[in-house]
């Protein structure tokens, strides 16, 4: 039976590429010298370390222009709140998402449902399992999933998917 595997989940060595290149561009500009703006990453988080919160937005202003570059799409990023550090050193942790939880893998699978296109969906761990009898089914799901992704109102607005692992 014909199937694919919806997911959500960036290519963390762009991503990684995209951190570097920024850190580079971040040690090399004017505005930026004598100053503690520095970025780095660990396993899915990025740490960004600056002098005030105006240092970090432009901190995450060279991440976000780096990982477009790199072809990341920066709704990937998860960007968590400001936190002060010892001095007058500020930092922002920004993590990676990867998988898709359990409310929106909820929101695909009535969105499928209420579709009527012979098609089901299952959750599976951090991927949604859409299955099918008919290749032309199954397409035209990813398609109503690509029409959400994209539109204003969608469900799945703001959310990065991917479909993979296209069996016949």
């Amino acid at each position: 039976m014909p199937s694919f595997d919806t997911v959500c989940e960036a290519d963390l060595v762009k991503v990684k590429n995209g951190v570097e290149n920024s850190a580079k561009e971040i040690s090399t500009r004017f505005d930026f010298k004598g100053t503690s703006a520095s970025i780095e990453i660990k396993d899915k988080e990025i740490t960004i370390i600056g002098d005030a919160d105006f240092q970090l937005e432009q901190i995450l202003d060279v991440l976000r222009n780096k990982l477009t570059k790199q072809g990341v799409d920066v709704r990937f990023l998860d960007i968590g709140d400001m936190q002060k550090m010892g001095g007058d050193k500020v930092k922002r942790v920004v993590k990676v998402k990867d998988g898709i939880q359990a409310e929106l893998a909820k929101k695909i699978q009535r969105l499928i449902k209420d579709s009527k296109i012979k098609v089901q969906a299952a959750i599976q761990e951090e991927k949604v399992r859409v299955t099918g009898a008919k290749r032309d089914d199954l397409q035209a799901a990813i398609a109503l999933m690509k029409k959400e992704m994209t539109g204003d109102k969608g469900a799945l607005k703001d959310t990065p998917l991917d479909f993979n692992n296209f069996r016949d």
